[in-house]
């Protein structure tokens, strides 16, 4: 485990860290939620599969997503968007379980954000070998609002960089139980995953699950 964020400009917190002006790290902070979201995914993935999603010029997405709430992020050739329902079964996303919609308006507050109330969440399933590249959260109608993202299983490298594709781009550790929360002058912050390294952890074996909120109305 040693060499598993061995790379340059990787930072080590000790505590709970801005990471960037309005973004903040909480460690540690969704522990206390996590067996009730365990239990939740189960009926969620239930009523709307995980699946790989196909990027607007063809490409098919490595990470395996689903999502709950009033309406769940798409992308295929049509473009990236928000939708009511889900299109691989025609019926409205599975609400959102009052323990996602409590974690993330609590990490919210905790990170200076009050009053957050998501209505999105996007749920990423990653297996060892898959990535997420650099890119914004930019189809919510409403940028006033925070991104707050959850990791669960195992360990991974958080990449933050700044409003431009250039910017220079900062590394995290993740590990389970991780809270990031970035909004005001960092909504727009380039950010992505590393490709994910093998292992197995207790929780979810060997696969990392990343819950993000958004407000997308």
């Amino acid at each position: 485990m040693a060499d598993l964020f061995a790379a340059a400009r990787v930072v080590e917190p000790a505590g709970d860290e801005a990471i960037a002006p309005g973004a903040v790290l909480l460690h540690h902070f969704a522990l206390p939620f996590a067996a009730d979201i365990r239990a939740a995914l189960g009926d969620i993935a239930a009523q709307a599969p995980f699946r790989h999603m196909t990027t607007p010029w063809g490409g098919v997405m490595s990470v395996a997503m689903t999502n709950c709430g009033e309406v769940g992020w798409l992308s295929d050739r049509a473009g990236y968007r928000y939708d009511r329902s889900d299109p691989a079964t025609g019926r409205p996303w599975p609400a959102m379980p009052a323990c996602f919609s409590a974690l993330a308006t609590s990490a919210a507050s905790q990170a200076c954000y009050p009053g957050f109330i998501p209505d999105a969440c996007l749920i990423n399933s990653y297996a060892p070998g898959t990535r997420l590249t650099l890119h914004q959260d930019r189809d919510e109608r409403d940028y006033s609002h925070p991104i707050v993202s959850v990791s669960l299983g195992l360990p991974a490298t958080f990449q933050f960089g700044g409003p431009n594709r250039r910017d220079l781009v900062r590394r995290f550790p993740l590990r389970h139980g991780d809270v990031v929360v970035w909004g005001n002058e960092a909504r727009l912050a380039y950010h992505g995953i590393a490709e994910l390294r093998e292992g197995e952890h207790p929780f979810l074996g060997k696969r990392r699950i990343n819950l993000t909120f958004r407000r997308a109305l």
